[in-house]
């Protein structure tokens, strides 16, 4: 049987872009496949630059805690496509097999008949073709660039939309200022759907997403306004009109996560799943799992090539609202257990790398520039390598993050250190390929 892999591959030859932002294309496929998107269960539309993912981790696991079959789609893939495109089944809900994936993709070719269409259109398609066929209570469907002209955005009536947090990712598609970004995001929100809108780090996103939602016909409902999260005496507290819920701290680190829980219990209140039994919610924070963001790689091969007792971590973040909330994560254990931090980086060329890696300055002892495996965008090592100095940090470069690996063994440390393989998710799923625990 042809794999999916080479499937995608022959894709590749069906739009000279990667990325074309526009409708026009989906929509004809979907037509000619019978409109799958009409098919679907209700569904849960979150666009954002940061945390959407977690976000949707979040509900996912609240759903799926009180028992609910839940799809999900998400992108990009960290080490094998199948999984953007999770099936919901009561028992908690599974990857799409090799057998289903290769199936919808040939149907979507067929249908297709070779006209023009990016990858993540035609197989957006897919995903929504398999979703249509698979009952389910609830659709978690994350945007892949953007919102008004992403592919997800055929959805005529969700049962809610929501926005993460904005930041400047993505400017070459979406504009160069954060209010014209915040636009593009916003372009999700539909009339009679409530518009969750998360705290957001910049106040001018905040007032483009409330009148965007005004203008499409949404009511929205405003982190910090209208829901509010903080943690009180080891514990997470969301209130909003509905009232106050007590819950522990979600099992994923960093504050910024207090945010995208709050993101998630808000939009499934206003999403009509506020009235599930109080311990979902409980054992949703236990439980959601996001890998790549802020993980913390406790077992596999890449683990023996460091000194005893370090810790190492894995994260995706990317850009410079991302390098903030990473950096503060990394004071956090900082302040509660002292190391020192190396940082393992590598980013596409694309990227803010000034910006990502000005927060840490302080804080990391040093800063490795890496090559990111199979990326010709990649921004060369001696770059990051030459930005991190200027930011105040000591750098060097290695040909790989192995080989920064195996290298911090042969130092004398006085205390083993925390480090941090971050700068690209194309480079986390490359980790975790090497490590030998990819994503399940």
């Amino acid at each position: 049987m042809e794999s999916s892999d080479a499937i995608v591959a022959r894709f590749l030859a069906l739009h000279p872009k990667l990325i074309d932002l526009s409708l026009g294309r989906i929509e004809r496929l979907l037509a000619a496949l019978g409109e799958p998107q009409r098919r679907l269960p209700p569904v849960i539309h979150v666009a954002g630059t940061n945390g959407k993912g977690s976000t949707v981790a979040f509900m996912r696991a609240i759903l799926e805690a009180a028992g609910l079959a839940v799809h999900v789609y998400t992108s990009p893939h960290l080490v094998r496509f199948h999984e953007r495109i999770r099936i919901g089944t009561p028992e908690g809900g599974r990857l799409v097999s090799e057998h289903e994936l290769v199936d919808a993709f040939r149907r979507c070719e067929a249908a297709n008949a070779g006209l023009p269409i990016t990858v993540f259109e035609i197989t957006t398609a897919a995903a929504l073709l398999l979703f249509s066929e698979h009952p389910a209570h609830v659709l978690l469907l994350e945007v892949g660039l953007g919102g008004r002209f992403d592919a997800t955005n055929v959805i005529e009536k969700p049962l809610a939309t929501v926005v993460t947090p904005i930041s400047m990712d993505h400017s070459e598609y979406l504009g160069d200022t954060i209010g014209k970004i915040a636009g593009e995001k916003a372009g999700i929100f539909k009339r009679g759907a409530p518009a969750v809108i998360a705290l957001q780090d910049h106040r001018e996103a905040e007032t483009v997403l409330e009148r965007a939602a005004a203008r499409a016909g949404a009511s929205a409902f405003v982190g910090g306004q209208d829901f509010h999260v903080h943690e009180e005496q080891g514990r997470l507290v969301y209130q909003d009109e509905e009232g106050l819920i007590d819950l522990p701290l979600p099992r994923l680190p960093g504050r910024h996560q207090h945010v995208n829980a709050g993101t998630a219990i808000a939009a499934l209140r206003k999403a009509g799943f506020g009235r599930l039994d109080p311990k979902a919610f409980e054992t949703g924070l236990r439980t959601a799992d996001w890998p790549a963001r802020l993980q913390r790689l406790a077992k596999g091969r890449l683990l023996d090539l460091l000194p005893p007792g370090s810790e190492l971590w894995l994260d995706g973040g990317h850009n410079p609202d991302g390098g903030k909330a990473l950096s503060a994560a990394m004071a956090e254990f900082e302040e509660s257990r002292p190391r020192p931090l190396v940082m393992i980086v590598g980013m596409l060329g694309t990227k803010d790398s000034l910006g990502f890696l000005a927060p840490f300055a302080g804080l990391a002892q040093e800063v490795i520039g890496v090559p990111i495996p199979g990326q010709q965008a990649a921004r060369p090592p001696a770059e990051v390598r030459d930005l991190a100095a200027a930011s105040g940090m000591p750098a060097r470069t290695e040909p790989g993050f192995e080989a920064a690996l195996a290298g911090l063994s042969a130092r004398v440390w006085a205390a083993p250190p925390r480090v941090l393989i971050t700068g690209s998710l194309y480079l986390a799923g490359e980790v975790l390929a090497a490590n030998g625990t990819p994503p399940t």
